[in-house]
């Protein structure tokens, strides 16, 4: 059987450590999560800082041309849920 990939609404998701992207990297774009800090909750670590940059996949600009939007959330939810949303739009744009 075929190993299954972590998926998102449709899009997948590669996670290293504390950095997640989230889209295919073969589009124009894709989504960077990077979990900045986290706190116990129950004995499970919980992310409760993260920064959420909407990347382009343009290979041929340098890494600060290739960030289009940056936020800090509170949640990882709250955060792939904004880099849902830029995804959407920059894909649709």
């Amino acid at each position: 059987m075929a190993e299954q990939s972590l998926m998102y609404k449709g899009k997948p998701l590669a996670r290293k450590g504390n950095d997640i992207y989230y889209g295919d990297p073969s589009a124009a774009y894709v989504v960077y999560l990077q979990v900045l800090t986290t706190e116990k909750k129950n004995n499970i670590d919980v992310a409760n800082r993260v920064q959420v940059m909407l990347l382009s996949t343009d290979s041929s600009l340098g890494l600060k041309d290739r960030i289009v939007r940056v936020s800090e959330k509170n949640s990882l939810y709250s955060a792939l849920d904004i880099g849902f949303v830029w995804l959407e739009r920059a894909l649709k744009g």
